[in-house]
C-alpha cells in the first residue's frame, strides 16, 4: 500500500477518464441554486454502493438497491436531486424515483436499472416532477468532461461549501489511474455506512464484486468514522462507478493500493462534511487507543464523538476531561477507570485515573484552534479507532429549528 503515489488534481468526478457530469438549477430549491446533478459514464461501468442502515429508507435508496442487484453490479449513470428527499412518500415516491431513472436511461441510451438515483432534502414531501423532468433533460444536454465541480454544487442542501476531490495515482509497477469524488452533508450525519450523499468515480478496470469489497473497506474508515449530530439519515448512500477507460486493471495484488486511493478521496470528503457541519466551528479528531477489541475502540470513540456534553464543552473551549471519561465509561467498551488516560492536543489531563487540572489552562488554549485532536487511552488492550466530529453551537439549533419553515 505504501508504494502507491498520489497527486491531487482538478476535476472532481470528471477527472477520471470516461465520465461527463453536469449540475443545473431546476427550481426545486427555494433560492434557485443548482439542484439536479447527473454523472454519466461513456458506457456501462462496474458499480458498487453502500446504503443507509436506517429502516425508514427513502424511495431512491430502495430503487438503487434493486437496480444494482438487477444489473449485476453495472451502471452507466447517477442522477441526483437536492431540495427534496423523496422519503416517506409512499407509492408516488417510488414511482417518481423510477421515473428519474427511466428518463435518465432514455436520454443516455441505457437500461433503467443501469441508473442509480439519489435525493436529499426535506423528508415527507413529494418531488415536483415537472421541475425534475426538465432538470434531468437540461443536465443531460449540459454534460461535460469538466462538469464535476458543477455537480458538487447541485447536491448541496445546508452545506456551507461544496466538497470535491480528485487524485492521480501511480501503482508500484508504474500503471496509472484516477479517482474523483463529490459529497454533500452537513446535518443528520452519523451514517454508519456512508454519508448523506457521496459519489466516487474511477477509470480503473475492475470486477463489480471487487469494487464492492474495496468500497466497503474504504467507507468503514472514512464515511463510517464521522458524526455531526448522531443522526442516521433515510437517504444516505455512497455510489462508485469504474469506467475502465485508463486501461489499468485492478488485480487481487493491487486491491490494497486501490483501497488506499479510495480512502484518500473518501477520507477528505468525510472530514470536509464534518468541517462544514451545521453550525460547526471546529473539526475534532477523537482517537481511542488501548481498547480490548476493535469493536470496543469504535464503540468508545463513537460515544465520545456523539456526546452533546463533549461537543458543547469543545465549542466553549472548556477542557472538561471529565465528560470524555464519563462518555468512555458509559460506552459499553471494557473500561477500568484506573487504567484510563485523556489528553487534548497532546496535553495529558487525566493519567491512569489521576487528574492533572494544573494543565487545564494550556489545554484551553489548544481548544481555541479550529482543528483539535483528543486522545483517550483505555489501557485495556491494543486496538484503536478514530472518529471525526465537530462542536455543537447555537447555530446548529437555529438551522434545524427552521429547516422546514
Amino acid at each position: 500500500m505504501g508504494d502507491l503515489v498520489i497527486r491531487e488534481i482538478a476535476g472532481a468526478v470528471t477527472a477520471p477518464a470516461g465520465f461527463t457530469a453536469a449540475g443545473i438549477a431546476a427550481g426545486i430549491k427555494k433560492h434557485g441554486n443548482p439542484d439536479v446533478a447527473l454523472i454519466a459514464g461513456d458506457g456501462d461501468c462496474a458499480a458498487a454502493a453502500v446504503f443507509t442502515i436506517n429502516k425508514a429508507k427513502a424511495a431512491p435508496v430502495l430503487l438503487s438497491m434493486m437496480n444494482l442487484e438487477a444489473s449485476g453490479g453495472r451502471a452507466q449513470a447517477i442522477v441526483a436531486n437536492a431540495g427534496c428527499a423523496n422519503a416517506c412518500t409512499g407509492e408516488q415516491g417510488a414511482a417518481d424515483a423510477y421515473e428519474m431513472a427511466s428518463l435518465t436511461a432514455s436520454l443516455l441510451g441505457c437500461a433503467p436499472e443501469e441508473v442509480l438515483v439519489a435525493s436529499t432534502g426535506v423528508i415527507g414531501v413529494n418531488l415536483p416532477m415537472d421541475k425534475v423532468r426538465a432538470g434531468i433533460e437540461q443536465a443531460s444536454a449540459a454534460r461535460a468532461a469538466d462538469g464535476g465541480e458543477l455537480a458538487s454544487l447541485a447536491i448541496m442542501t445546508t452545506d456551507p461549501f461544496p466538497k470535491a476531490r480528485a487524485i492521480a495515482c501511480t501503482l508500484a509497477d508504474g500503471r496509472t489511474f484516477r479517482v474523483g469524488g463529490i459529497a454533500k452533508g452537513s446535518g443528520m450525519i452519523e451514517p454508519r455506512m456512508a454519508t448523506m450523499l457521496a459519489f466516487l468515480t474511477t477509470d480503473v478496470a475492475i470486477e463489480p464484486p471487487v469494487l464492492q469489497r474495496a468500497l466497503v473497506q474504504a467507507v468503514d474508515v472514512t464515511f463510517n468514522a464521522i458524526t455531526v449530530d448522531g443522526e442516521c439519515s433515510t437517504n444516505d448512500c455512497v455510489f462508485a462507478l469504474a469506467s475502465g477507460a485508463s486501461g489499468t486493471a485492478i488485480r487481487e495484488s493491487d486491491v490494497d493500493q486501490f483501497v488506499a486511493a479510495l480512502v484518500d478521496v473518501a477520507g477528505f470528503l468525510a472530514r470536509e462534511i464534518v468541517r462544514g457541519g451545521e453550525g460547526a466551528t471546529k473539526l475534532v479528531a477523537i482517537t481511542v487507543s488501548g481498547a480490548a477489541t476493535e469493536h470496543d475502540a469504535w464503540l468508545a470513540a463513537r460515544t465520545i464523538a456523539n456526546s452533546p456534553l463533549v461537543k458543547t464543552a469543545i465549542h466553549g473551549g472548556d477542557p472538561n476531561w471529565g465528560r470524555l471519561v464519563a462518555a468512555a465509561g458509559r460506552s459499553g467498551a471494557a473500561f477500568i477507570l484506573e487504567r484510563t488516560s485523556v489528553s487534548i492536543g497532546g496535553i495529558e489531563l487525566f493519567v491512569k485515573g489521576r487528574p492533572h487540572d494544573e494543565r487545564s489552562d494550556a489545554a484551553a488554549v489548544v481548544l481555541q484552534a479550529t482543528e483539535i485532536e483528543i486522545a483517550v487511552d483505555l489501557g485495556m488492550g491494543t486496538h484503536a479507532a478514530t472518529m471525526w466530529t465537530c462542536d455543537f453551537s447555537a447555530d446548529y439549533v437555529r438551522i434545524n429549528a427552521e429547516y422546514r419553515t
